[in-house]
């Protein structure tokens, strides 16, 4: 180990990270030097500003615990690499204002790595490409993220609102175990009390969140872990039939009403825009077809026997005429 104070203590910094406790005794064999050397450079990083906790006696050692602020890090090769290339992906993910955060994080990180590192980085973007979706995604707040996430840390029960896919809302109290992601959508899995079952809930449907002052007993979930549990209750909800609509509105003023509808958009034009609904049956096709139409006209393109349903419904409502 180098005798240079500075080169020995990031090294020591790089160490204290990784593990819950280092013993005294551990880290001066790791760095090839005393006992008390160890104490000195520990010391010259608690007067940088990083909180290290030490317990005392023949087997004391060291901890670095979180602070008030955010110290510098080091890390290696490997970890700046990971670091830049999870920031470029959290830049597209489903988590409102994630973009701008993420972007500003990895110019940071960009700026500070040595050539041969950028080159790996550069390497990795170039060749690793995305599927575009043409679905609307309704980001996640964060802030929703962050009271879910403590109360399934905390075992705290929860309440929300909930709106399901068919429009129905209501508000739900629930175990909340674990947050899972699929695709760009987030799900919490959670132990419904009112319905005495398990549930997953979509993140984009759900507002006001907040922990209750109850616990509870984590419940073993179904399948073994919540990430087999989402993907079988995703697999497990039919999508047998698919409608094309032709809408005459913008997709920017179709926000609000294609929210609750499970849709993707195949084109859109000025004053209007294609998209492709799905649905259980042929029933709720067009009842789907019916709520768009509140919002803007509806033709619908294919398949016959969905438009044939939506002119029945249409010649079956009579609306009331003023005397």
């Amino acid at each position: 180990m180098s005798a240079d104070p500075t080169g020995r203590a990031l090294t020591l910094l790089s160490l204290l990270p990784t593990h819950r406790f280092w013993r005294c005794a551990e880290l001066a064999e790791r760095l090839d030097v005393t006992e008390r050397t160890v104490r000195r450079d520990v010391d010259r990083l608690r007067e940088l500003g990083y909180p290290i906790a030490a317990t005392p006696g023949r087997y004391g050692g060291y901890r670095l615990e979180s602070g008030a602020h955010m110290p510098p890090l080091v890390v290696d090769d490997d970890e700046a690499v990971a670091l830049a290339v999870g920031l470029r992906y959290a830049a597209v993910a489903a988590i409102d204002g994630m973009e701008e955060t993420s972007l500003r994080a990895l110019t940071k990180i960009e700026n500070l790595l040595p050539h041969r590192l950028r080159r790996r980085v550069a390497a990795l973007h170039s060749s690793v490409t995305s599927v575009p979706s043409h679905t609307t995604w309704n980001p996640v707040d964060p802030e929703l993220l962050s009271v879910l996430a403590a109360a399934c840390r905390d075992h705290e029960l929860a309440r929300f609102d909930y709106r399901t896919g068919e429009g129905s809302d209501g508000r739900r109290l629930v175990e909340p175990h674990r947050l899972v992601t699929a695709g760009r959508r987030w799900y919490l899995v959670a132990w419904d009390r009112d319905r005495d079952d398990w549930r997953t809930f979509r993140l984009d449907r759900l507002a006001r969140p907040w922990a209750t002052s109850g616990h509870f007993t984590p419940r073993e979930i179904p399948g073994g872990d919540a990430a087999t549990y989402v993907a079988g209750a995703i697999g497990s909800i039919p999508r047998e039939l698919v409608a094309t609509l032709a809408l005459g509105a913008e997709l920017d003023a179709l926000t609000e009403v294609l929210r609750w509808v499970d849709h993707d958009v195949v084109e859109t034009t000025t004053g209007g825009t294609v998209i492709q609904i799905r649905g259980e049956d042929l029933g709720r096709l067009a009842m789907t077809v019916a709520r768009i139409a509140l919002t803007t006209s509806v033709r619908v393109i294919e398949p016959d026997d969905l438009a044939r349903a939506v002119e029945r419904i249409g010649a079956h409502l009579t609306p009331q005429l003023r005397p």
